[in-house]
């Protein structure tokens, strides 16, 4: 194959580009960085007085890692090659192809030379179609240098990002619902004018007994975005670790987590996840004693008092009666004094008005409590002297 690409009056080229979020230095306004310039205007002026290749696309990756080969644009061009539109491939240096020792060598030792791919490594003064025992070792040092690179960039960036979080500052590439990153410290957060008070609101409306699915109701209803609507609304870069849908509506579930986040209270806790190494990009949970807890590292957006009670509500039983959106007074509260087990409330028509009582939830054959009946307006003054 490589003799056959010896006798090639044409090469049909791909110039590849790639740039790292490590590597990125240029501000981030949605154009590509200096570097990724830079890169194509090297590979440019290297071809420029070259008629023998054929520029037939130019692939970039702005923002990906070279530890592994899953890039959108590389894995574009490798369909390019495999079709057979593209037998040659130019980079800058070795490192901008990849930064991983294994699979940089299958492509450029086993691959493209079955494909009859030429590779130019610009700055490294590499073209294997000219290759030699010499060239074939520069080639595997530099794959190897370059993996090394990579793993020591990855301790670094770990140590600093650990010390960031001992210091309190916030790691996180977007601020939780309810707060925003402060104008000039991105590594701080503070509440957000109106998704604060959708917090707090929350909170207020579990405290007075209603349910997390009443909640998210009533959010629904009131036409309040729901937590990732509301950066799309406000033109934040989305992420999220949970399913995304076409438009994301207010849950239960989303709901509860707001509920017991103590980030509300000035808690920030991060250190949640962590990679094994640099060469696999999975996270994995950490042990709890693993996290990074700062207490009062910013600013509140509801008391701790309200966020114990709002607790203590979600450790009842909260189930709302029937189209019913808040809870009995004394739901989940109960328990029986004969044998322990939950009290349940049930009522009784008589035809005139409903009977309201509490009995207890042991009812079967074999195992019947002998608590009887209690009606509920005699529970509730019992409870109310005690009060006061």
């Amino acid at each position: 194959m490589q003799n056959n690409a010896n006798e090639m009056a044409v090469f049909n080229t791909a110039i590849y580009v790639r740039l790292s979020k490590e590597d990125i230095v240029a501000a981030q306004s949605g154009r590509e960085s200096n570097s990724i310039t830079n890169q194509k205007q090297l590979i440019l002026d290297f071809l420029k007085d070259k008629p023998e290749f054929n520029i037939v696309s130019i692939r970039i990756d702005d923002g990906y890692t070279g530890t592994n080969f899953d890039r959108p644009a590389f894995q574009r061009m490798l369909n390019d090659i495999k079709a057979g539109r593209i037998n040659c491939v130019v980079v800058k240096d070795l490192s901008r192809f990849g930064r991983e020792y294994i699979n940089s060598g299958k492509y450029i030792h086993r691959l493209f030379p079955v494909l009859g791919v030429r590779l130019i490594a610009i700055n490294d003064n590499i073209d294997t179609i000219t290759r030699d025992e010499s060239s074939e070792f520069s080639i595997t040092l530099k794959n190897l240098m370059n993996d090394n690179y990579s793993r020591d960039i990855s301790v670094k960036v770990r140590s600093q990002l650990q010390v960031k979080r001992k210091h309190g500052d916030f790691i996180c590439p977007f601020a939780p619902y309810g707060y925003q990153k402060c104008e000039g410290n991105h590594n701080r957060i503070e509440p957000d004018p109106y998704a604060a008070t959708v917090v707090q609101d929350i909170f207020n409306w579990k405290i007075q007994g209603m349910t997390n699915n009443g909640i998210a109701i009533r959010l629904a209803e009131s036409g309040i975005l729901a937590p990732l609507e509301y950066k799309r609304h406000k033109g934040e870069p989305l992420f999220s670790g949970f399913k995304m849908k076409e438009r994301c509506e207010w849950t239960a579930q989303a709901v509860a987590r707001i509920l017991t986040n103590p980030i509300y209270i000035g808690t920030l806790r991060q250190g949640f996840r962590r990679r094994p190494n640099y060469k696999i990009k999975k996270s994995i949970p950490t042990e709890e004693n693993e996290w990074v807890v700062i207490h009062d590292a910013h600013e509140p957006v509801v008391t701790k008092r309200t966020f114990y009670l709002a607790q203590k509500a979600l450790l009842i039983d909260t189930r709302a009666a029937p189209r019913a959106t808040t809870v009995y007074p004394l739901s989940g509260l109960l328990e029986c004094g004969e044998c322990g087990n939950a009290v349940t409330r049930s009522t009784i028509n008589n035809g005139y008005k409903l009977y309201s009582y509490f009995r207890c939830s042991v009812r079967t054959k074999e195992d019947r409590c002998e608590l009887k009946q209690v009606p509920e307006a005699q529970v509730e003054a019992a409870v109310l002297q005690l009060l006061q």
